[in-house]
């Protein structure tokens, strides 16, 4: 195990596992996350347009380097069917350097 701050863990969300399923392919494709989890549905709870919203949709959590994260969080916005998508990161504190090395390896070699 490691302590890092080069690593991020990326959260979106979409409206559809389809939809949710297509971000992860097209980050991963483009060996700009190293990988990505679809999970849901879940229920979000919200403020749109001056107004309180219910919603379903689905997480996809995406796993990068700092470095990509720019070219990701693009990525993400310019294939999210939203036009104002939630793209967060999140820095992993800690990690199996195994792990964590396959991560850089797999957006490095881009």
């Amino acid at each position: 195990m490691c302590q890092v701050s080069d690593y991020v863990q990326v959260s979106t969300a979409a409206p559809s596992r389809e939809a949710a399923v297509e971000l992860a392919q097209r980050a991963v494709g483009q060996r700009l996350a190293a990988g990505a989890q679809v999970v849901g549905p879940m229920t979000s709870v919200f403020w749109h347009l001056g107004e309180q919203g219910v919603g379903e949709e689905w997480q996809v959590l995406l796993y990068t380097t700092l470095g990509r994260y720019p070219e990701l969080e693009t990525c993400l916005h310019q294939a999210h069917p939203w036009t104002n998508p939630q793209v967060t990161a999140v820095p992993v504190v800690v990690g199996a350097n195994s792990y964590l090395d396959w991560v850089s390896r797999t957006v490095d070699d881009a």
